[in-house]
């Protein structure tokens, strides 16, 4: 027990505070500016790992078919699904173009300015 009495936290501080005695303004001044900058760029990292993702996860089930199907109602479910299908892609195409336009916008205004 007697090993835990040098790591008493009042004995630490009043160090701590012996030690800061012994410094001049300027130094406390240069250690505070120190200690903010550390704490802003920690501060900054906590804030930057909290990000959403920028999609929504879609869960796919997977359909099980018997193995007799005859290949009318292949076509006939194919025929079933197609439209959302279509949908579905002509959605996407639509996001790409978009996109495309907006990386279209911004490499003109590089190029506009030089770069």
């Amino acid at each position: 027990m007697q090993y835990l009495q040098k790591y008493n936290p009042l004995r630490a501080f009043g160090d701590l505070r012996r030690w800061l005695a012994t410094r001049k303004p300027y130094e406390l001044w240069f250690m505070m500016l120190a200690m903010l900058i550390t704490l802003v760029i920690l501060w900054m990292f906590v804030k930057d790992s909290n990000v959403a993702t920028p999609y929504k996860r879609d869960i796919i089930y997977v359909q099980q078919w018997r193995l007799d199907r005859s290949d009318a109602d292949i076509k006939a479910q194919q025929a079933k699904d197609l439209p959302e299908e279509l949908k579905r892609k002509a959605a996407f195409e639509a996001a790409q173009k978009k996109r495309q336009a907006e990386f279209k916008k911004y490499d003109d205004w590089l190029t506009k300015h030089g770069f």
